[in-house]
């Protein structure tokens, strides 16, 4: 115990209790609905304001941890996530669900970047692969637990719309001494400005395959998060608030089991695989809607979400690997800027379409934007290698290919 690095586990416990916090309101949102009378579009563009959140602090905050310290912006982050709760817990009208999901995003998008860079700068050289890993698990992980928590406290609790906020700011106590206690690593760097993005033309072809298969991931995700509670009580019919958590989780828990796999395919295999597995992951998900299979349902959450995992952490580590040193910053801003975009535009579509067309049209329509997608990039992908054209350059160890995204997460 005395060994244990202290520091690097108050940071990690942070980042998970503000990723929960994030998505706690997901299984929520039918109650929200019955209470304040809003429509399936509502909905989507209540979830898309957290998408606009995250890339205004990855952009505009996530750069200044360089100049003035970790610590220095990771405790605003908490204060965002705190704030978030509070307006939820008060919350009696839309005005505030926008309110409370702009601070969510705020709070995601500082931890994602900078507690990520803390976790690095904690971890003795030869760990920090350890501390990446670190950082994936707690951050997906944090996000699924979110719905399995509030979904088990809606079901069960006495008060479902303020007993998850309650216990997310109690969460959120040790979170802050922790982060108050830790070394401030970061800072003195140059004067933080919003992070530059563009993509050098040498990446750029590498660059459009992974960040249309990060884009693809983050719709899938972004898509369970904001109405997968509709699709479990209207088109299967089943209103438990733990049922939906539960679809949420099991996606999310097998996207981090996704990135985690990256170990074990080369460099050259595993965008390719993870673009295969989306494929039939949304697949299943189109069968479960149009039969109205709960079974089918969750068995295409689970697929999808290894592919989306695999492919999404296959880009990054695709990108970073051709990425110049110096331009690398900017490529991977730039790679989650597209990323985060899927969690605002095709979700407020699908709310468009479900006002129309029903939510089960939305959601095929939906899988099968997906696939299209992800299937584009794999026909690349597999044409590149057939015409003797490697598909990705040969990469750097996958440690520096992967904590090269620690500027910008």
């Amino acid at each position: 115990m005395r060994r244990l690095n202290w520091p690097l586990v108050g940071v990690a416990y942070a980042f998970a209790v503000t990723m929960l916090g994030t998505t706690l309101p997901t299984p929520l949102y039918p109650i929200y609905q019955r209470h304040i009378h809003f429509s399936a579009l509502i909905v989507t563009v209540v979830f898309a304001t957290y998408g606009i959140g995250v890339l205004v602090a990855l952009l505009l905050l996530g750069p200044l941890s360089d100049r003035f310290g970790r610590r220095r912006i990771l405790l605003p982050g908490l204060a965002f996530a705190a704030l978030s709760s509070i307006v939820f817990l008060v919350a009696h009208g839309l005005p505030l669900l926008f309110v409370g999901r702009a601070l969510s995003g705020l709070s995601a998008g500082v931890f994602t970047g900078t507690a990520t860079a803390t976790l690095l700068d904690l971890a003795p050289p030869e760990a920090r692969g350890k501390a990446t890993l670190i950082a994936t698990v707690v951050n997906t992980g944090g996000l699924g637990l979110g719905p399995l928590v509030a979904g088990a406290l809606a079901q069960l609790g006495p008060d479902p719309l303020r007993v998850p906020y309650m216990l997310h700011l109690a969460l959120l106590v040790p979170a802050t001494l922790a982060v108050m206690t830790i070394p401030d690593t970061g800072g003195g760097g140059a004067a933080g400005r919003m992070a530059r993005l563009s993509v050098p033309s040498e990446v750029r072809t590498t660059f459009i395959r992974a960040s249309t298969v990060a884009f693809a991931a983050f719709a899938t995700m972004g898509l369970f998060t904001a109405v997968a509670p509709a699709f479990v009580a209207k088109l299967i019919g089943n209103p438990s608030h733990v049922l939906s958590g539960t679809v949420v989780f099991a996606l999310f828990a097998a996207s981090t089991v996704g990135q985690l796999s990256l170990e074990r395919f080369s460099s050259e295999r595993a965008l390719p695989i993870g673009c295969g597995v989306m494929i039939v992951g949304m697949a299943v998900i189109a069968s479960g809607l149009a039969a109205a299979s709960l079974a089918l349902l969750l068995t295409g959450a689970v697929v999808a979400g290894l592919g989306t995992g695999l492919g999404f952490r296959a880009g990054l580590a695709a990108v970073n690997a051709q990425a110049p040193a110096e331009r690398r910053g900017e490529l991977n801003s730039s790679y989650f800027v597209v990323a985060y975009l899927a969690l605002s535009i095709p979700i407020v579509g699908v709310g468009a379409v479900t006002q129309g067309l029903g939510l089960r049209t939305a959601g095929l329509l939906f899988s099968a934007a997906v696939v299209v997608l992800v299937l584009g990039v794999l026909v690349s992908l597999i044409g590149g290698v057939s015409s003797g054209r490697p598909a990705q350059q040969p990469d750097r160890p996958r440690s520096e290919a992967t904590e090269g995204s620690r500027g910008s997460r």
